[in-house]
């Protein structure tokens, strides 16, 4: 394989598939990054056997090959080469030549031929979703992912299709975030799968405010296809929590209250925060909320923040981290927290979202 390529194109492609790679490995060729010619570009696979991504970039081919390449070496040499333009060349013997005008190394690959081969999704069911959509609502769900190692079947968001509607649902036990919106197409039969958080992340990063993203499911398996990136992952097999019973009725008692305002206020409260002293305190009067925390050995603090608010007084302990969570992501101006008494869990919704969080004892 021979071929030429600008710096910048070439490291932005080697960044977007590296990540899923693991340092801890058994197996040399997963530390490794897949580099195929095909017409006038190259394609980069990296796996670490549940998630597979692959993206394909522009670049002049001269002669056409494969090879693999150690990813973080790879990565850091295209980084400190000193040109623009840089030339790639592989040998017999799995030998690679990267050079520039002034610069050359050399590095070894292993042959592409020990690459694991990722599953093909042949005539399966496509289903359009929009990009910008799809990255608002794991926006709105990702954090409520439990990292829990005995409640494996929570690692990951819950994917729900009926029809033309798709719902994500994420919880770790203390908090729940759910989101429905309508998607272009009819689907022929209901859909449930789990999708892992490494998945959701990878997403994350590679999704963007235009175009779509094709879902295609295989046998335990999904592909998420963006265009340029290609998304492979095995799912969590098991049955979800039945989230629908948590879900309170709508409150008549609600906090009308400037999120970016509510936002601050926590923020400096979760300043005095500990492990031990995590819960920071809520009081709710007419028209008025106050935020504080008080942290032995550590200090103190308190802030009034203004609200519309009719319901009786309420005193209440959160996790402020819980609530920062929810609210640095939010896009509205103003939301509503219903909150029914110091037991009860806090409840936000707005525009087919509902985030519920439990209280902490206070003291």
């Amino acid at each position: 394989m021979k071929l030429r390529v600008e710096k910048n194109i070439l490291l932005n492609g080697i960044q977007k598939v590296q990540n899923v790679i693991t340092t801890k490995t058994a197996l040399p060729i997963l530390s490794n990054i897949l580099i195929e010619s095909q017409p006038e570009k190259i394609k980069l696979t990296a796996t670490d056997l549940d998630i597979g991504i692959s993206c394909v970039i522009p670049v002049d081919i001269q002669e056409p090959g494969a090879i693999t390449m150690p990813a973080k070496r790879f990565a850091d040499i295209i980084k400190e080469l000193p040109s623009d333009s840089i030339s790639i060349t592989t040998k017999k013997n799995n030998l690679v030549i990267i050079e520039t005008e002034l610069c050359q190394f050399k590095i070894m690959g292993l042959p592409p031929e020990e690459f694991p081969k990722l599953p093909e999704f042949k005539d399966r069911e496509v289903i359009q979703l929009e990009q910008a959509t799809l990255k608002q609502m794991l926006n709105l769900t990702s954090f409520a992912v439990s990292f829990d190692e005995a409640r494996y079947i929570l690692h990951g968001i819950l994917f729900k299709i009926v029809k033309n509607n798709l719902t994500l649902i994420a919880t770790d036990g203390k908090r729940l975030a759910i989101i429905e919106k309508k998607i272009q197409q009819d689907t022929d039969k209901d859909i449930q799968i789990i999708v892992p958080i490494k998945t959701i992340q990878e997403l994350n990063r590679n999704l963007v405010d235009e175009g779509n993203v094709s879902l295609v499911l295989g046998d335990n398996q999904a592909l998420l296809d963006l265009g340029n990136v290609v998304v492979i992952s095995r799912l969590i097999e098991g049955e979800f929590p039945a989230y629908q019973q948590v879900v309170p009725e709508v409150s008549e008692h609600k906090i009308i209250v400037a999120r970016e305002e509510f936002l601050l206020a926590l923020r400096r409260a979760a300043l005095l925060s500990t492990p031990d002293y995590q819960a920071v305190k809520l009081e709710v009067f007419k028209d008025k909320l106050v935020i504080s925390k008080s942290t032995p050995d550590i200090g103190e603090s308190r802030e009034e923040v203004s609200v519309e608010y009719r319901g009786k007084e309420v005193v209440i302990g959160f996790n402020p981290y819980y609530l920062i969570d929810v609210l640095k992501n939010l896009p509205d101006e103003k939301i509503e927290f219903e909150l029914t008494d110091s037991e009860k869990p806090g409840v936000i919704r707005t525009n087919g979202y509902i985030y519920i969080v439990l209280p902490m004892r206070l003291g």
